[in-house]
């Protein structure tokens, strides 16, 4: 495992090749919850975006507390964790930014009216040594 520089065209691209990830908040009680989303990470800004449905307990997580949140994928041998701070945004422009993202790595999201973004400050990124594809 090695900490990457969020710059690295390495991570970049593996984290624009369609995989899908598991994103991990916390219950109330401090237990993890990690269900599969869709993520997209944007190194120059330094934001992570999931989009999600407002009523997700994700959503109802971050909204009751914005916090340590971690974001995963994996392909075979390589993988990276995004870790943050995740916060939920109602905002119509980063709402409709992180969908704009999620089309452009995944496929274009059917219309939501609930629909909420999931904001990731990230603060570190974790990884395989080898995050280039055999």
């Amino acid at each position: 495992m090695v900490v990457h520089d969020p710059h690295d065209p390495d991570l970049i691209a593996f984290w624009t090749e369609r995989h899908l990830c598991t994103f991990t908040t916390l219950r109330a009680d401090g237990t993890p919850h990690v269900v599969p989303v869709g993520v997209t990470y944007d190194h120059e800004t330094g934001l992570a975006r999931v989009i999600t449905n407002g009523t997700s307990v994700k959503a109802r997580h971050l909204e009751r507390t914005p916090g340590p949140v971690a974001a995963c994928q994996v392909d075979r041998a390589r993988w990276s964790t995004i870790e943050g701070t995740g916060r939920v945004s109602r905002d119509p422009a980063d709402v409709a930014e992180a969908v704009r993202r999620y089309a452009e790595r995944y496929r274009q999201p059917r219309p939501n009216n609930e629909r909420v973004a999931v904001i990731i400050e990230v603060t570190r990124i974790l990884g395989s040594a080898r995050l280039t594809p055999r």
